[in-house]
């Protein structure tokens, strides 16, 4: 295993997240060899150019732009982009990071997704998936995980596939890399952005249980899965259902359901078949196997595919049963309470900003105004000292009347003009520079 190093008080880069005492944040620098490196591409993971990119020798995640964190570990155990609706469906409602899943956790995921579409002709059923699993904090000796901090188990009580999982996946955390987020045409979002210092907070839903509703809405699926175990000479087991899936990315979006699989002509094929050699290997891998454990290369029962369709009767049936992965209902209606008071919120802010505009353009008129007044009574002191500068002239000259440009003054507010107070009374200079007969000085 990598080095365990405590972050005390540490903030995460590019995040405002601090991790608790006794929390391991699991990153370092990404160590992946070549093996990795060449099986990936024997499963067609590679093909589309930058669909994956490599870290240097930075010890933090730091994706660029349009990409997302994961690891070699969960991409061979059937994770590819866009993710599939049931996984998105399940880290909404569980409120998780990808990178917080550990590798069997994912590796259940994808056994899940293939036994409904290719064994139970179904679609994910959440009904279903709450019967059979439970998710529970990843702790060992008092302390937390953040990368790979919670894990999927089956409930004890469920009668389900025996699956071999491995107690733990050695250094599967130092293998880490990016992979280019891509949509389909359908969806709004895919995974998350990558938040490598998102404290995991326990939810309601991990709680969650199949309602009496949900429970007998699947009694058909779970007998189907207890027949499936025990018809003899058909009994169908997890080691063929994850050597089965290997030919596609169960954790992928595709276009057809994999009852509708058309083989090497499947629109959602990514790689060839692989070598009896390859696959086993890769099985052994993902499980816990002993040497005198055969790998099947194919499985018992046949699943359903374009070549063995589904029986009508059937597929009506179970079609209608199992929807896609709409959501947990409490979620949705939490969900909803917050949207309506953000939405009130904003009614009310854009009420305030309204009134406020309102005020200013009120307080601008008045400043205005006041200007305005400013102006006025500027220019009825500059004409009330003209008219006595003129009374003064007229005691002394006896002129009978103030000049023109008096009136003006009196009658338009307009300032005097200097040739006014050299007393002229036609508002002209005179010509010859000197003062008129009008010349006054106080």
């Amino acid at each position: 295993m990598p080095p365990r190093t405590k972050l005390l008080r540490h903030t995460a880069p590019g995040t405002n997240m601090a991790t608790e005492e006794f929390e391991i944040s699991g990153w370092e620098r990404s160590k992946i060899s070549n093996q990795d490196m060449n099986m990936l591409k024997k499963l067609g993971l590679t093909k589309k150019e930058e669909g994956l990119l490599f870290p240097g020798e930075e010890s933090f995640p730091t994706p660029r732009i349009g990409y997302r964190v994961t690891f070699v570990d969960h991409l061979i155990r059937g994770l590819s982009t866009p993710i599939h609706e049931f996984l998105r469906g399940l880290l909404f409602v569980y409120g998780l990071q990808l990178h917080q899943l550990t590798p069997n956790s994912i590796l259940h995921i994808s056994i899940f997704i293939t036994l409904c579409e290719c064994f139970l002709g179904t679609h994910p059923n959440w009904g279903l998936w709450k019967r059979i699993f439970y998710i529970r904090r990843n702790n060992s000796h008092n302390t937390a995980y953040n990368v790979g901090g919670v894990v999927i188990c089956i409930r004890p009580d469920v009668d389900y596939f025996d699956v071999k999982f491995p107690d733990s996946v050695q250094g599967w955390r130092r293998r880490w890399l990016y992979i280019h987020e891509e949509y389909l045409d359908s969806q709004d979002y895919n995974i998350a952005p990558f938040d490598g210092g998102a404290k995991i907070l326990r939810r309601r839903s991990w709680d969650a249980e199949a309602t009496e509703e949900e429970k007998m809405a699947t009694d058909a699926l779970m007998k189907r899965i207890h027949e499936l175990q025990n018809t003899r000479g058909k009994e169908l087991s997890g080691v063929q259902i994850t050597a089965h899936f290997l030919r596609v990315q169960p954790l992928q979006a595709r276009k057809n359901p994999l009852w509708m699989y058309a083989g090497e002509k499947d629109v959602d094929r990514i790689s060839k078949d692989l070598s009896v050699k390859d696959l086993e290997k890769l099985v052994r891998r993902f499980l816990s196997l002993s040497k005198k454990d055969k790998v099947p290369t194919s499985c018992r029962v046949e699943p359903y595919i374009g070549t063995n369709a589904l029986p009508k009767p059937l597929m009506k049936h179970f079609i209608n049963l199992g929807t896609q992965f709409i959501g947990y209902r409490d979620t949705v209606e939490d969900l909803k309470e917050t949207l309506a008071k953000a939405n009130k919120r904003a009614d009310d802010l854009a009420v305030k900003l309204e009134q406020s505009e309102k005020a200013r353009n009120k307080a601008e008129q008045d400043v205005a105004s006041v200007g305005d007044l400013r102006k006025r009574l500027h220019h009825s002191a500059a004409s009330e000292l003209l008219l006595r500068r003129t009374g003064v002239r007229r005691k002394f000259t006896g002129a009978p009347s103030p000049p023109r440009a008096i009136l003006r003054v009196l009658k338009f507010g307009e300032p005097p003009q200097r040739n006014l107070i050299a007393g002229d009374p036609d508002h002209r200079g005179s010509h010859s520079g000197k003062p008129s007969s009008f010349a006054f000085s106080p």
